[in-house]
């Protein structure tokens, strides 16, 4: 287990505190992941506020559910998860805000040849340029790993509908490199 270098309190007595009540151990808790968490927020809103909200409404569910936590992989890992669903069901309810704005992360090319002769600077401003539906697919797909099934399933739509606007941002972005 991963061990907080600054209080030398182990990671799982930290949890185990937590799952106890221990308030100190819970905001170490929350010290300790929150600039991380927030970057996953923000990912998705480009919005400070919001990712501020669904940051808070994130780790309220982390801490009522911390006695579910199994150890089957890295904490981070399950907290990130949580944080990340949180934020799919904050789009999902206020489709308004999914995903407006840049994108201030690295992109892991899987199956766009096109993107292999980009500098990530370029890729970052071209999926910007992108449509709203088309940027949260091409997000969700390329960057977090998620397949097209469980796409549909988090943001209510099919299958289907998630392939084609993934197909047509993957168009969108070779056109743009063309004309570059």
């Amino acid at each position: 287990m991963k061990i907080d270098l600054n209080n030398n309190i182990p990671l799982s007595r930290m949890i185990q505190e937590s799952i106890n009540g221990n308030q100190r151990m819970q905001k170490m808790l929350y010290d300790l992941y929150a600039d991380s968490m927030f970057t996953v927020c923000f990912r998705y809103t480009n919005n400070k506020e919001d990712s501020q909200d669904i940051l808070q409404e994130g780790f309220l569910k982390v801490f009522r559910n911390l006695h579910n936590f199994r150890e089957d992989g890295s904490f981070e890992g399950w907290v990130r998860k949580i944080i990340k669903n949180t934020t799919l069901t904050y789009l999902r309810d206020n489709k308004k805000h999914a995903h407006q704005g840049t994108l201030n992360y690295a992109i892991e090319d899987k199956e766009c040849n096109v993107l292999d002769k980009l500098a990530e600077k370029d890729i970052v401003n071209i999926v910007t340029t992108l449509p709203s539906g088309y940027r949260k697919i091409f997000v969700m797909h390329m960057i977090e790993g998620y397949n097209h099934r469980e796409i549909a399933g988090i943001l209510g739509c099919s299958e289907g509908t998630s392939k084609s606007q993934f197909y047509r941002s993957r168009k969108r972005i070779q056109e743009t490199f063309k004309k570059s």
